[in-house]
């Protein structure tokens, strides 16, 4: 199983509406992140500066994301999600979000 970790940064003024956002998931989002191989999928907020910090298990992360970005549903939630994270430069949040280095995992 890998581990993935990712950063992105929300706007400010646009933080409260981010997270009533994801309190309620798209149900067509939620099945295809899960049909991909997406599993233990949390995201955490810093509402002090936008820092985003996303995690997720899968068993291939290039296929998990390479299925993703098939889905006509994953296309419409990242222009819906566009809006609300700075400095994408047009692309979407799944593809330009920061990838982090696993420096350390206890089991």
């Amino acid at each position: 199983m890998e581990r993935v970790g990712f950063r992105l940064k929300v706007r400010l003024e646009k933080m409260d509406e981010y997270v009533a956002r994801h309190a309620d998931v798209w149900p067509e989002m939620l099945e295809a992140l899960s049909s991909t191989g997406w599993k233990n999928y949390s995201i955490f907020l810093d509402r002090n500066d936008g820092t985003l910090f996303g995690y997720f298990e899968t068993e291939d992360v290039q296929a998990s994301r390479d299925g993703m970005s098939k889905m006509a549903i994953n296309a419409k939630w990242q222009e819906d999600m566009a809006p609300f994270f700075v400095d994408l430069d047009g692309a979407h949040a799944d593809r330009a979000s920061t990838n982090l280095e696993q420096v350390f995992f206890l089991q």
